[in-house]
């Protein structure tokens, strides 16, 4: 069993491509594909197979990225106790995760206040989609991750325990000098002619959910690679752009937002293990509810945390994934 082999697989699979799993790795993209191939004789099965846009796990392909994921996090965990040990090291680091839009904003408030409790923590903060981050709580390089079941929605998981926050209006971003800056809400039926910008496809599908229930269109022609390059874009007057109303006190000086009427919603939970639980785990929970409230009002939970059930006449909530994906 080689786990380096095994991590290249994962990442193959994380990134969707021999080429950038080869850059991100410092291999050759022949090396990559050495040992894909060298994995899948010894297995006896294909576990990837080509498409348009790169390379997906076939299903036997996914089976092991899940047993691989879970595997290479206990091979992980396992290196850096022994190096705790070694180093004198007592306390055990919380590693956290968070989607952009909350990393930049709520979770590291709720931190501060959770170090002003515990004093001295070692910690870490992952970004990442909800899809990913929940790959890396199930495999223990994560002990908690703030997440949300925007399109195509949160896994049902057993190892996971789910808990609601609150949901997280959308609102428009603008640039600072766009003619409805500073207006009251808007109905989407002002902005169908603006050209659209977006970074991910879930916030492109509450977009155009939102836009077709009220019967207009919207052009999304631009698409940016994350979250600051989607708001560069906005604040030089190329689009404009939906966003988490959770950003709104973390934006840029040049750009500025405008609600919508009956805007879209995510809700927004975090996910922790079931199995061994981090010691401060708990009290990071009650501060990023604090957090979540302080910029949102208390909601009621829109879905349990075992399934999802639409609220009547809404159709932008209750998403429901049977896989690991999601933003």
């Amino acid at each position: 069993m080689d786990l380096t082999v095994w991590r290249t697989f994962v990442t193959v699979c994380r990134v969707g491509s021999l080429s950038a799993a080869a850059a991100e790795l410092n291999h050759t993209q022949s090396a990559v594909s050495r040992q894909i191939a060298g994995l899948e004789r010894q297995f006896g099965v294909p576990l990837v197979e080509r498409h348009a846009r790169g390379v997906r796990p076939t299903p036997a392909g996914e089976v092991f990225r899940r047993h691989a994921l879970a595997t290479l996090g206990e091979a992980d965990r396992a290196v850096r106790a022994v190096r705790d040990v070694r180093d004198g090291v007592g306390e055990r680091p919380l590693a956290v995760g968070a989607t952009p839009s909350l990393a930049a904003g709520i979770v590291p408030e709720a931190v501060r206040g959770l170090l002003k409790q515990t004093g001295s923590l070692r910690w870490s903060l992952l970004p990442g989609l909800s899809a990913h981050l929940h790959s890396r709580v199930v495999a223990g390089d994560l002990d908690i991750a703030v997440v949300t079941d925007a399109p195509p929605g949160l896994a049902v998981d057993p190892r996971l325990e789910r808990r609601f926050l609150g949901l997280d209006e959308m609102v428009v971003v603008l640039p600072s000098g766009h003619p409805l800056a500073g207006r009251g809400p808007v109905r989407i039926q002002e902005l169908a002619d603006e050209t659209w910008v977006e970074d991910n496809e879930g916030s492109a599908a509450l977009l155009g959910r939102h836009a077709a229930r009220a019967g207009v269109g919207v052009r999304i022609d631009l698409t940016a690679a994350d979250l600051p390059g989607k708001l560069a874009l906005v604040a030089t007057g190329h689009a404009i752009a939906l966003i988490p109303g959770a950003l709104t006190r973390a934006l840029r000086a040049d750009v500025t937002t405008v609600g919508l009427v009956d805007p879209p919603a995510r809700g927004i939970y975090t996910i922790t293990p079931r199995r061994d639980p981090h010691p401060c785990s708990a009290p990071l929970l009650e501060l990023l509810a604090t957090a979540f409230a302080a910029i949102r009002p208390a909601q009621t939970p829109h879905q349990s945390t075992t399934t999802s059930k639409p609220r009547s006449g809404d159709p932008d909530r209750g998403f429901e994934l049977r896989g690991p994906e999601g933003i």
